[in-house]
């Protein structure tokens, strides 16, 4: 899949087949959430990926959103380091991380992490050093389930030169 392709037919699923991800798999996603830019190059980021079930529905009680990240057959826990831009740079990474399991067949869910309730008590049941923020959480998973999403067209959200202008 070209990344065009990825980019404009990328969805987020809740739903996922009882198939575990392979191990090479999740390691190829995580190499490009790695090669996402970062400010001032910093790579601030860590990645814990979860596949216990058991600590998976550690995450899923815990996360306001996520509960399906239980019935997910992982989860990837994005933790920055706080410096200049960390929120950005763990964005980037989650969406290079989205992205290339999408290319890879793989179905995923964006979950948000950043001054949730649940950060602190996720990085600690993950024994994530105390100085790592938690940006976001990612359930991945293989899906039949092809969702569409009506997307707000171009016209509707392009500006040329000033706001308003179409």
């Amino acid at each position: 899949m070209d990344t065009l392709e990825a980019i404009k037919t990328r969805r987020s699923v809740r739903t996922f087949l009882d198939r575990q991800v392979e191990r090479e798999v999740l390691e190829q996603i995580i190499d490009c959430a790695r090669l996402a830019p970062s400010s001032n190059n910093q790579q601030p980021w860590e990645f814990v990926v979860v596949t216990d079930g058991a600590v998976r529905a550690k995450i899923a009680d815990l996360a306001t959103y996520g509960k399906f990240v239980k019935n997910a057959p992982a989860c990837v826990a994005v933790f920055c380091r706080p410096a200049g831009g960390y929120v950005e740079d763990g964005s980037a990474a989650t969406e290079n991380l989205l992205l290339g399991a999408w290319a890879l067949g793989v179905s995923s869910c964006w979950i948000a992490g950043h001054q949730t309730r649940y950060a602190e008590p996720i990085r600690a049941l993950l024994k994530v050093p105390e100085e790592y923020k938690l940006v976001s959480l990612v359930a991945l998973g293989y899906s039949e389930k092809r969702p569409t999403v009506r997307k707000r067209p171009l016209e509707s959200v392009l500006h040329w030169e000033m706001f308003g202008k179409r």
